[in-house]
């Protein structure tokens, strides 16, 4: 493409487009660029806080827009107004959205564009910018298994193309020949930083080859060749689901945001971008066509402005938003009330992994729409063969063996519920989540709560130590998701609970994190229900009755609580398996606290930050009058989990459990 010293104009082709056409195409151009003007001025009188521009990049946003079907997804980011006026989201809903007002996307817990919306198949970007990527390939995987022969369109920039997560979703997208168009808007800057310390390759189309996918470069300031070349692209993989890289070659004529300013541009390189500027060349272009006159500029100019004005009186009327406690807490999970499924027919004996495996299966059976992702889950049966058979079964569209990437397959299961479906994402081991992690805390976690979009996933947790397993494949961690508002978090500690607990977590429309113990895995064996069955989460299990001290654990604290009340009978010890931690049975817990008034908080996870710390607050908080000791925690030392099997045993806290005990008894 030519550069900016070769080409100071943009020559459009407008071939195939009837002069009707080409002033739609305007008025959408157009609409952007006034609200950015009305944007500015606001901004300047102190009436809105802040602003990202797309000045000068509308081409990019209106001409990809109007090219895709409307009940096609696009994934845009805070410099693509024109998406969202191309989709024709109310302008008073987007203003009151910018003012965090209640009628906007998210009733003032997000601003600007960090928002979707359904009707208009739109979804929105978190800050974090590239884990949208991962989305798209959601979504993409979607209409790929129903044969719905739809593109879906997503944007990052040339500072985001940095990012792990674009690697990833363009990876498997790419492995999974997925219908995706990853629009890299090429502006040249992020935030400060120039190009060339952002990347070394010449341009992003260079990457194509790379990925294994065809990648197109066009002039992202000609709206009408972005308009013909997302239109062929978005058509072909219709009919031949692939990906694409996109590149639109344009300019960030404005701030990163407008409080940043543009002062590290040197001298004159805005001027000779302007000259590129997408509406003054398309209005001047259609001038010179005959298409436009001054009059329809002033015609389409005023009843925009008119919107425009009328849309901010609107938002600006609005009251200011009162705050609610109990509607913030009300919209952290989709609204959901569990049904309990008791099966009543034969039993049969299950190993702990058995029963993962059986409710897994039957989940598969029960839910056509449901997919599973992860590393060697297909043909290999995953490294604990809970899926081993299931390709044969379900096929390799519902199993699917994912690359090594954390990050892309958690935000493609978000995709998945984007559109309508389920998903479960299996880490190889537990450990491997801090790959994944920001999908969880910042995607999964939030997106109900900021645009009201649920996160009907789960991801299931091979976790805990006992087998010599080392730091890096031992690591109980769920105390990371504990302190995460949103996500719903199932540790079973038997095969029963195993397979009930894992079909709950999969008909529930929110994100679950199932821990499933490694050690418990073939170490222990139950007679369960050969029929599909739940448990109900977020409610605790009495293991045992005793009227001298509670011990409150889950996993394998459970049958380390067990074999200490087997092994001292004298001892009366009331054993609570809290089986959800998150939510918490909290009136299950102060009920145990109240028949002993001694309590033994106990967990395989270090002491310290650990989930038994916020118990024995809201003991201490709740149920302090019923207390005759103070509340002790047991967990493992403060150290990564060693491998040598003599130092795991002295890390975990088994060893410890008399003495604490004791100490608890006669205090």
């Amino acid at each position: 493409m030519a550069t900016v010293k070769d080409k100071r104009s943009i020559e459009f082709d407008r071939t195939g487009f009837k002069d009707e056409e080409l002033l739609d195409i305007y008025k959408k151009i157009l609409k952007p660029r006034l609200i950015e003007e009305k944007m500015l001025i606001l901004l300047r009188q102190g009436k809105i806080s802040k602003w990202f521009s797309g000045w000068g990049q509308e081409a990019g946003s209106v001409g990809t827009t109007y090219a895709m079907k409307d009940d096609e997804y696009i994934f845009p980011m805070h410099r693509n107004l024109g998406v969202f006026t191309t989709r024709n989201v109310p302008l008073n809903r987007l203003f009151a959205q910018f003012q965090g007002k209640m009628s906007g996307f998210t009733k003032g817990r997000d601003r600007s564009f960090h928002f979707g919306s359904q009707e208009h198949k739109i979804v929105g970007m978190i800050s974090h910018l590239g884990p949208q990527l991962a989305l798209a390939d959601g979504v993409g995987l979607a209409s790929k298994i129903r044969n719905e022969e739809k593109a879906t369109l997503v944007f990052t920039g040339d500072g985001g193309a940095s990012e792990g997560d674009f690697h990833e979703a363009l990876n498997v997208a790419s492995v999974w020949d997925l219908p995706v168009i990853f629009a890299i808007e090429n502006n040249c800057w992020g935030l400060s930083t120039p190009s060339e310390e952002q990347f070394r390759c010449k341009q992003f189309i260079d990457k194509g080859i790379g990925y294994g996918m065809k990648a197109v470069q066009v002039n992202g300031n000609d709206i009408l060749a972005v308009i013909k070349t997302v239109q062929k692209i978005a058509k072909e993989m219709r009919k031949n689901p692939h990906p694409v890289i996109l590149e639109l070659m344009t300019f960030r004529m404005r701030g990163h945001e407008e409080a940043s300013g543009t002062k590290y541009y040197p001298e004159g390189l805005q001027d000779e971008w302007e000259s590129f500027d997408p509406l003054t060349n398309f209005t001047d272009f259609l001038k010179e066509e005959g298409v436009l006159t001054d009059e329809i500029i002033e015609t389409y100019s005023k009843e925009i402005k008119d919107e425009i004005q009328s849309g901010l009186d609107t938002a600006f009327a609005e009251d200011e938003i009162v705050p609610s406690v109990e509607s913030e807490l009300e919209d952290v999970y989709y609204p959901y009330e569990q049904q309990v499924i008791i099966a009543d027919g034969p039993k049969s004996e299950k190993r702990h992994v058995d029963a993962v495996q059986d409710g897994l299966r039957q989940a598969m059976e029960r839910f056509p729409e449901l997919v599973i992702m992860g590393q060697d889950i297909a043909e290999y049966g995953g490294v604990f063969k809970v899926t081993e058979g299931f390709v044969e079964q379900f096929g390799k569209d519902r199993v699917r063996n994912t690359p090594i990437c954390e990050s892309a397959i958690v935000g493609a299961g978000l995709g998945l519920s984007i559109a309508g479906m389920k998903a479960v994402v299996e880490m190889q081991f537990a450990d491997f989540v801090t790959c994944g992690f920001n999908q969880i805390v910042n995607n999964l976690a939030k997106i109900h709560w900021r645009w009201g979009q649920n996160a009907d996933v789960v991801v299931r947790m091979p976790t805990g130590g006992g087998a010599a397993a080392g730091p890096f494949h031992s690591q109980s961690n769920e105390a990371w998701f504990f302190h995460t508002p949103g996500i719903k978090i199932v540790f079973p500690s038997t095969p029963y609970e195993a397979k009930g607990l894992l079909i709950a977590a999969i008909e529930d429309p929110n994100p679950v994190m199932v821990f499933e113990h490694k050690f418990l895995y073939r170490s222990i064996r139950e007679e369960i229900p050969d029929d599909y069955y739940t448990v109900e989460i977020g409610k605790a299990r009495t293991v045992a009755e005793g009227k001298d001290l509670t011990i409150i654990t889950y996993g394998l604290g459970v049958h380390w609580a067990k074999q200490y009340a087997e092994e001292h009978e004298d001892i009366s010890i009331e054993i609570l398996d809290l089986r959800t931690l998150m939510p918490l049975d909290k009136e299950a817990i102060y009920n145990a606290v109240k028949k002993t008034g001694r309590v033994l908080v106990l967990h395989e996870d270090c002491l310290t930050g650990g989930i038994g710390a916020e118990i024995a607050a809201l003991i201490s908080e709740n149920c302090f009058e019923y207390l005759d000791a103070p509340v002790i925690r047991l967990g493992s030392l403060d150290t990564a989990v060693p491998f040598a099997a003599q130092l795991e045993e002295q890390f975990f806290p088994r060893e410890r459990m008399s003495e604490a005990i004791e100490n608890l008894l006669g205090y």
